[in-house]
């Protein structure tokens, strides 16, 4: 009996892992299911990276370095990288038998910036106007803040609780007491004493489990200690004991190992869920970073063209003054070029402005604490990329796009892992329809030792003299056992708690199914629209690149005309003011190309693997790729 006491006791302390690990003291495994790991405080320093890319108050940046700052610094990804860790935490949860507390299903969209150059498009040669404007109101100069997206396909409501869960890990409970009681007798004289004085001494021990069978076991071992005062007794002081093991095991409702680790089921689920939601961090923040980063080199260009067309007006106006003077141009004409010098003057400050908004959204995404950092928030960022285009579209058929990003979309994945909950959970509420039903079992050991109070009487048994060990003997000794078998049947009347949570879980299935359509279906719409982008993007810079020129051309014969008195400084600076907006044009059609590149990329799931991003280095926010080599 001692030996299978032995087995119980071992399979019931089963989950206490490490207590035998060597090097440990047993204090510290006394201690360590009462004490839980320390989460590291969050560094918000930047990364060595950018001090090694500022030089001379600029910061030179390639768009792989600022992919790498991102990874290391943004800090949407630094809240994304504690979602795997919560995840684990509600697994060890759940290998306990509590229930859920959830894990992060939503991502956050980096700020739209101020976007490329607004100006309008030009695809005409000669004879347009356009007209100047000065954004007064921040939101016209796009979006500074952050938005917050959900991943998550199951509406508000969360599935029903199910059938109880059984408590997977072990729960021991001891106890100790004393007393003394007095009870006047008032037959004392018959007995030979006027009150009864008894001391009491008692303590338990006991042991539970549960498992996923639905099988609930329980071992537990009381002792009581009496001496008391009364003559009559053949043992004073005695001690009782009893050793007893307790088995109810579910037949109906919680029948069912798949019921019973429902929730470690979607607890190792949501491992994946949450990588795959940073993953989708890791993809929505680098592919906005991308975005950024060619507006800004479009900004760039743009405030190129304009200084430049600025410079051309203010030799314009150097010419007319000098003929005004020497009295072969009409004094109007001072006044125009005066005027046209005056607006391209305004344009370069709204294109440099915007510039410097650009860099701070910029900024902001690729540091910690860059804003609030003297040099960093002051130094100007010189982009060393330039956006190219290539020959041709290397662009596969739509269906098989289509494929190829329900292979890789994150987003995909993941809802469909929440499908794959919601099934599980559907499944336990049904469990939970049937009644209870519980087969219970149970032995006890009974033991009993003490002193002689005097001299036995005849026929009592002297094999219960003794102390603890003789009690313990007994009761290991398997002499006076009781045996229990039984059934518990618990039957609701009407049920209707378990029926409405059936079927609400049904419900939310069948809408998270929709829910899953309608992503797939945005898919794909986002991979056409992703298409037609790149298609008319292309087109339109092949436009602006040709118009471009025309309208160079159209200004070199102007000038000519106006050399031989044949035009007048009206048309040289409305055609100047084409050519400019024609260069604009360019910069802006070239930018929307590199952006619709970026989109269908980010469509079709493939960022990552374009750009050679490792989601271990995203993770741990140390990235391997050296920063670009600094212009000489």
């Amino acid at each position: 009996m001692a030996r299978r006491f032995c087995i119980f006791i071992v399979l019931l302390l089963a989950p206490l892992k490490g207590w035998s690990q060597a090097g440990s003291s047993w204090v510290g495994r006394l201690q360590r299911p009462y004490q839980a790991s320390t989460v590291p405080e969050v560094a918000f320093k930047d990364s060595n990276r950018i001090d090694s890319l500022l030089r001379g108050g600029q910061l030179y940046l390639s768009l792989q370095d600022a992919i790498a700052l991102a990874l290391e610094n943004n800090l949407d990804i630094e809240l994304q990288r504690f979602a795997p860790a919560i995840a684990k935490s509600d697994l060890q949860r759940a290998q306990g038998g509590g229930t859920l507390r959830g894990v992060p299903l939503s991502v956050r969209e980096l700020p739209a910036g101020v976007g490329g150059p607004g100006a309008p498009l030009l695809t005409t040669v000669g004879g347009y106007n356009p007209t100047a404007s000065v954004s007064t109101n921040i939101g016209e100069l796009g979006g500074i803040s952050a938005q917050e997206r959900t991943l998550s396909i199951l509406g508000t409501s969360s599935p029903s609780a199910g059938p109880p869960l059984p408590a997977f890990d072990p729960t021991a409970a001891a106890g100790l007491n004393w007393g003394r009681s007095s009870t006047p007798l008032y037959n004392g004289s018959d007995v030979g004493v006027s009150a009864l004085h008894i001391d009491n001494l008692g303590g338990s021990f006991g042991v539970q489990r549960g498992f996923s069978t639905g099988t609930s076991v329980g071992l537990g071992y009381s002792s009581l200690r009496q001496k008391g005062n009364w003559p009559g007794a053949d043992f004073n002081p005695f001690m009782t004991a009893s050793l007893g093991l307790t088995v109810t095991q579910r037949l109906l409702q919680g029948f069912s190992v798949g019921v019973n680790r429902r929730y470690i089921r979607i607890a190792n689920n949501n491992l994946s869920v949450s990588d795959y939601v940073f993953k989708e961090q890791v993809i929505s923040t680098i592919s906005s970073v991308i975005r950024l980063y060619w507006d800004l080199v479009s900004l760039n260009e743009d405030v190129k063209v304009k200084r430049n067309a600025m410079r051309i007006s203010e030799k314009l106006l150097e010419n007319n003054t000098a003929q005004v003077e020497v009295g072969t141009l009409a004094p109007i004409e001072v006044k125009r070029a005066q005027a046209e010098v005056a607006r391209f003057r305004q344009e370069v400050t709204n294109s440099e402005n915007l510039l410097v908004q650009q860099e701070l959204v910029l900024k902001k995404v690729l540091t910690r604490n860059g804003l609030s950092n003297a040099s960093i928030r002051e130094a100007r960022i010189m982009p060393l990329d330039r956006i190219e285009i290539s020959a041709t579209d290397d662009v596969q058929p739509v269906q098989d796009l289509v494929a190829q990003a329900f292979r890789n979309r994150p987003d995909l994945a993941e809802a469909r892992l929440q499908i794959e909950n919601s099934n599980i959970s559907l499944k336990a509420s049904r469990n939970a329809l049937l009644p209870g039903l519980d087969l219970i079992g149970s032995v006890q050991n009974n033991a009993l030792a003490g002193q002689a109070n005097g001299v036995l009487e005849p026929g009592a048994e002297p094999f219960y003299l003794g102390g603890t060990g003789t009690l313990l003997s007994q009761v290991f000794g398997h002499n006076s056992p009781n045996y229990t078998v039984g059934v518990q049947l618990s039957i609701p009347l009407t049920n209707r708690v378990a029926q409405a949570d059936a079927v609400r879980d049904q419900l939310d299935l069948r809408q998270s199914q929709v829910r899953l359509r309608n992503l797939e279906e945005q898919a794909r719409l986002e991979i056409e629209s992703a298409l037609i982008a790149l298609t008319r993007s292309r087109s339109a810079y092949e436009a602006a690149s040709q118009t471009r020129q025309l309208q160079e051309e159209a200004l070199d014969a102007e000038r000519e005309r106006y050399a031989v008195g044949a035009s007048t400084s009206f048309f040289i600076i409305q055609y100047e003011r084409d050519l400019t907006q024609a260069q604009t044009t360019e910069v802006i059609a070239l930018g929307n190309y590199a952006k619709a590149r970026a989109a269908l990329d980010r469509a079709l799931g493939i960022t990552l693997d374009k750009y050679n991003i490792q989601l271990s280095e995203a993770r741990s926010g140390a990235v391997s790729t050296l920063p670009h080599p600094l212009p000489q």
